[in-house]
């Protein structure tokens, strides 16, 4: 990637739509603009898990708002991450393709753990280098992710279904606070807690920080009423909780600190800290400076000097599932030259590193069982935890590797464009020809699309002394006349 001046990111959060926008100087980012919406998004996720209308347009006018500012910005220097709404709710695949139009660039949807990995980049790139561990929490709107982590290397990772939206509708609808609902919260998050507290208690970390929102806020909160001299205390909350219990409804509350667009999602936020502190045994918590948007500014960063998390993942990957290196390094180079063939070498490297990435992992599966192994490869790399990728990162990897071996019906409907059928086809071939497993002297072949049909020319001579090949070859060709595309195989006498 070339050198980039300027680099943005948006954290599509179940609260608020955050926009950040950061100069790179040196290899380093210096923070230039930054824009905050409360969309609250989880507020429109109903029973049947499906956005409202309403919560849909306020993220579609947020989008077009943000878009305006990044207006000018190439495709490769802004990224834009969903977290846990976008995740969870069913009509998320409408709401993206209308949200993207919106914003005019792409929308990842990341997973909890990736969510938190990012959120610890974002959270330790701005504190002071210590030898000690720490732990960092994010309340969200609909989830709440915990890490714990030494300098820069998030040692623990975890994402819990909770958030300060969630759990304000869910026991504060009407913004009533009880001694009935707030035990009731805090016990729900307890229990969400408890199934973590032997990796991220105080036996593992030495000091606690929070990087959402919520803990920004209830920090303030505590310093200006007078119930903290510093940050957020186990005893400060303790006063809190009594003033909200006093008070009984959030629009009654009159605290210092206390912002209005901050007012419907404080009950749950509350709850959940409290919680926290009670099972993980914190005593003092202090508000961090980074955050998601900032880990996903670094991430950016790392790309653009080759520092890209992805790449780490494929190796550790590789080495977790023993994968015979020499093999995927035969497979993924003649794939990525048929590829490039196929597609007139109109495809950069960006676009066929999901191929590179499926044929270094298309035998992870052999390491679960021989009989069907890609679809064994499929499933772990469209569910596992896969740092640096998206969803439909992942997705699309899971996709290729399914469809690298055995017979192509089964990918009926899913294949849908021609450059995916040229991917696909280019690592199909590559594992063909290197069935042997060895380095072998392969013949001057040439892959060709013409509309939508696909050609690749081998000369007579080598296929005639290669009749297992050219078997499979052929049988190849009529696997791809199974999906109506036409695959060719032509002997050349040249």
């Amino acid at each position: 990637m070339q050198h980039q001046p300027l680099l943005a990111a948006l954290d599509l959060g179940s609260n608020s739509f955050r926009l950040q926008i950061a100069r790179v100087e040196n290899d380093q980012l210096y923070m230039l603009d930054s824009l905050r919406e409360p969309v609250r998004l989880a507020a429109g996720l109903g029973t049947d898990k499906r956005l409202d209308k309403a919560s849909q347009q306020r993220g579609l006018v947020c989008l077009q708002r943000f878009g305006e500012r990044l207006r000018g910005l190439p495709k490769e220097a802004v990224r834009a991450v969903g977290t846990n709404s976008l995740r969870v709710a069913k009509n998320a695949p409408e709401f993206l393709q209308q949200a993207e139009a919106a914003l005019g660039f792409p929308i990842d949807v990341i997973a909890g753990r990736e969510e938190a990995r990012l959120i610890y980049m974002g959270v330790a790139q701005g504190l002071p280098l210590s030898d000690n561990n720490r732990l960092v929490m994010d309340i969200g709107g609909g989830s709440t992710e915990f890490i714990v982590g030494n300098g820069l290397n998030p040692l623990k990772l975890e994402s819990l279904y909770m958030g300060c939206v969630s759990y304000s509708l869910r026991y504060f609808p009407d913004g009533k606070i009880s001694k009935a609902n707030l035990k009731q919260a805090e016990l729900a998050a307890r229990i969400e807690l408890q199934g973590i507290t032997a990796d991220f208690s105080s036996d593992h970390w030495s000091n606690a920080l929070g990087s959402s929102g919520t803990a920004k806020a209830i920090a303030e909160i505590l310093e200006l009423n007078g119930y903290s001299l510093s940050g957020i205390t186990r005893e400060g909350l303790e006063q809190l909780r009594a003033h909200l219990l006093k008070v009984g409804d959030v629009q009654k509350l009159n605290l210092q600190g206390l912002r209005a667009d901050r007012l419907p999602a404080l009950p749950g936020g509350f709850a959940i800290m409290y919680a926290a502190f009670c099972e993980l045994n914190i005593e003092q918590m202090q508000p961090a400076m980074g955050a998601l948007r900032e880990g996903v500014l670094y991430e950016l960063l790392g790309r653009f000097h080759d520092h890209d998390m992805r790449d780490v993942t494929v190796a550790q990957f590789m080495r977790r599932y023993h994968v015979d290196m020499r093999q995927a390094k035969r497979v993924a180079q003649l794939a990525e030259n048929l590829a490039r063939q196929f597609l007139d070498e109109q495809a950069d490297t960006e676009d066929l590193q999901p191929l590179m990435q499926a044929a270094q992992l298309h035998e992870i599966g052999i390491s679960v069982a021989h009989s069907g192994y890609h679809k064994h490869a499929a499933y772990i790399l469209a569910n596992a935890d896969m740092p640096g990728f998206t969803k439909k990162e992942q997705a699309l990897l899971s996709l290729l590797t399914l469809a690298h071996r055995g017979r192509l019906e089964k990918m009926r409907n899913q294949l849908t464009t021609p450059e995916l059928f040229a991917q696909v086809m280019a690592l199909r071939f590559a594992v063909l020809f290197y069935r042997n497993r060895k380095d072998i002297i392969l013949p001057a072949m040439h892959g060709q699309l013409k509309g939508n049909k696909f050609n690749l020319t081998l000369p007579a001579d080598w296929l005639a002394q290669n009749p297992l090949t050219e078997t499979a070859l052929q049988e190849e060709a009529r696997q791809w006349k199974t999906l109506d595309v036409p695959m060719q195989i032509i002997a050349s006498e040249k």
